[in-house]
């Protein structure tokens, strides 16, 4: 079928649906419909996603906007996305690519990967949607950029199941996992329509064992999504399960798409977060969306091992991965292509 290509990870069952088990919606989709994310459809009995040949927008940006501080300091990556999200968010910032019906340009894979390296990326990130249901793209994509020596990282929601990630993951340098509201359910279900946050920890988990880079974003949300407790409870979780070293950045909400009634967060909410997490034992903490310098410094003796203005790298302060003036080990990788 021109414009589409069949899916990956669904089942056939009676009736002529089928059951898709890409993300923990697993939905069950009938003859003609589409699932939860709007771009997965059942045709005569066959899963086709409507995103592989759809790219909405590309960008070469720092790596520092995904936000990936700890990943490849200093480096451009190429961005990509198609349409359609597996969440709803009211406050989505990116509410005309996610949740619109864009239609973009026809690419092959390799198509994106010969614009990254023309464009002077190092890598590919499948960010500004979600990219997990563009996957069949950003599998076969993520595939011939790793073999022409380009990272690739995802930014997303965390919503999808183990499977896919243990593919995929091979292929994946490094993720950015943003979380909303610090992952309160009645947050997430009020103004994203999410059921469970459960799946994004089982996620998590299981991008880290596939040793991919994990980095984690809060968004925190005035009066509805900045329960100082749940902060607690996020970084509780974070330093347990996927240890200090890794980098959590506390991001200011802005008004947007259909939350317009609540203001920006004030930036005393993103500090109190980052005092949370500093004292639960957290290494490399950020704040994001802020007129921050945001430098990243090494956890025993202050030094400044990268040096940020305007979340762009100024300087870099390491000797093999090392900070310069006491020598020890720092949570960064992706130095390979650092140039």
């Amino acid at each position: 079928m021109k414009g589409k290509k069949e899916a990956r990870f669904y089942e056939k069952t009676e009736g002529g649906a089928v059951n898709c088990h890409l993300c923990p919606w697993n939905c069950r989709i009938s003859e003609g419909e589409r699932g939860v994310c709007g771009v997965r459809e059942n045709n005569d009995g066959k899963l086709y996603s409507l995103s592989y040949y759809n790219l909405s927008s590309s960008s070469l940006d720092p790596i520092e906007k995904k936000p990936l501080f700890n990943f490849a300091p200093g480096t451009k990556t190429y961005s990509i996305c198609t349409p359609g999200c597996n969440w709803k968010c009211k406050y989505c910032q990116n509410w005309q690519l996610s949740q619109g019906s864009i239609r973009g340009r026809s690419v092959e894979p390799r198509e994106i990967v010969e614009a990254a390296k023309e464009s002077g990326a190092r890598g590919i990130s499948y960010t500004y949607t979600e990219p997990t249901i563009f996957y069949e793209l950003a599998y076969d994509t993520a595939r011939i950029a790793k073999e022409e020596g380009l990272y690739n990282t995802f930014v997303t929601n965390g919503y999808i199941n183990p499977e896919p990630i243990r593919e995929i993951g091979p292929y994946l340098d490094a993720v950015t996992v943003d979380f909303k509201g610090s992952g309160d359910e009645k947050f997430l279900k009020d103004f994203a329509g999410v059921k469970s946050v459960e799946p994004i920890y089982k996620a998590i988990k299981e991008y880290r064992d596939q040793g991919v880079h994990v980095e984690i974003t809060d968004l925190i949300v005035p009066k509805v999504g900045d329960s100082e407790a749940k902060i607690k409870q996020l970084v509780d979780w974070i330093v347990e399960n996927l240890g200090q070293e890794t980098p959590v950045h506390f991001l200011r909400f802005y008004p947007a798409h259909e939350v317009q009634d609540l203001p920006p967060t004030d930036v005393s909410k993103l500090e109190t977060a980052r005092d949370i997490a500093e004292s639960a034992g957290l290494d490399y903490v950020y704040l994001g969306n802020v007129r921050k310098e945001n430098h990243t410094t090494c956890p025993s003796c202050g030094n400044r091992v990268v040096r940020r203005s305007a979340g762009r790298v100024l300087e870099l302060d390491l000797s093999d991965g090392e900070c310069s003036k006491c020598g020890t080990r720092i949570g960064i990788s992706g130095l390979e292509w650092v140039q």
